[in-house]
């Protein structure tokens, strides 16, 4: 699909710009959907405690990511936009998608837990440090579409409220789209990257190196010292889930930041260019290390 996405553009019916209207689709229509139809399941006991762990998997892992952080800039040196582009993942664009099409609709409102705690921390410690400000974004938080989505799904499980018929086969319908859609949208992207002088940056190496191998491999660590997926009996699957958004490339989320603040977008742009290619390779390899440890 990626490459598909990569084809139209390399043959000039479509141009990478035109992207982003893929992305606002996804983003603020797609992917809402998924989450909504994700919750719209009977509320058991099980589901409520694999929620639970998938919030605590997602705390821990982003616990992890800050105190690797902390070393990081102690020790390697590494700037705003490098840091927070091992600890942010584009869990928003590429789990959804990937749970779907792996595992099916019904584990989304796991990924969802991930993302609700990465949008916290995004928008309080993340844009902080990019912009150089102690600042935080409630404002952003608050009105991120996903979180409100996740909200609303949370309400109406609980409250055991169904959308009718005629909008719950909407919302599915718009929901199916979630993989293609976003799969072509990266294709589209990577192909106006400039990988002459991506795959030229040491910088760039090293930071996604430290993002797709070395901190996932750690977080793995974790996760297999603490025992979480004993807590549930569908524990493993849901970990697998949040260990699947820990191991995505960067946040694109990052590199809009780093235009807002003018903080080396170029460099969070070919750090996300860099991971996104590289994960093609990378995530297979991370799942088959959790799965051989786990």
């Amino acid at each position: 699909m990626m490459g598909a996405g990569f084809t139209l553009v390399k043959t000039k019916l479509v141009r990478a710009e035109e992207s982003h209207v893929l992305s606002v689709l996804s983003i603020y229509l797609i992917m809402p959907c998924t989450v909504i139809k994700a919750f719209q399941i009977e509320v058991t006991p099980a589901i409520q405690k694999g929620f639970l762990v998938a919030v605590a998997a997602a705390v821990v892992s982003h616990l992890c990511l800050l105190l690797v952080d902390q070393i990081n800039k102690r020790v390697l040196r590494l700037n705003a936009v490098e840091r927070d582009s091992i600890i942010y993942s584009n869990a928003g664009n590429l789990i959804i998608p990937l749970v779907t099409s792996l595992l099916g609709e019904e584990w989304v409102i796991y990924a969802s837990a991930f993302i609700c705690v990465q949008l916290v921390f995004l928008w309080t410690h993340g844009y902080s440090l990019m912009s150089g400000q102690v600042k935080i974004q409630i404002k952003k938080v608050l009105t991120n579409v996903n979180l409100i989505a996740v909200v609303l799904g949370l309400l109406m499980m609980s409250f055991k409220i169904r959308l009718p018929e005629v909008v719950g086969k909407a919302v599915s319908s718009i929901a199916g789209a979630v993989g293609p859609i976003s799969m072509i949208m990266i294709g589209m992207i990577l192909a106006s990257v400039d990988f002459k002088r991506v795959l030229t940056d040491k910088r760039v190496y090293l930071t996604t190196f430290l993002k797709m191998i070395v901190t996932p491999a750690l977080i793995l660590l974790v996760i297999w010292a603490m025992h979480l997926y004993d807590l549930v009996p569908d524990g493993r699957t849901i970990l697998l889930i949040s260990f699947l958004a820990v191991i995505t490339p960067s946040a694109a989320t990052v590199t809009s930041m780093a235009q807002l603040c003018r903080n080396q977008p170029d460099h969070a742009s070919a750090i996300n260019a860099l991971g996104t290619l590289l994960c093609i390779g990378t995530m297979p390899l991370m799942v088959w290390l959790f799965e051989t440890l786990i």
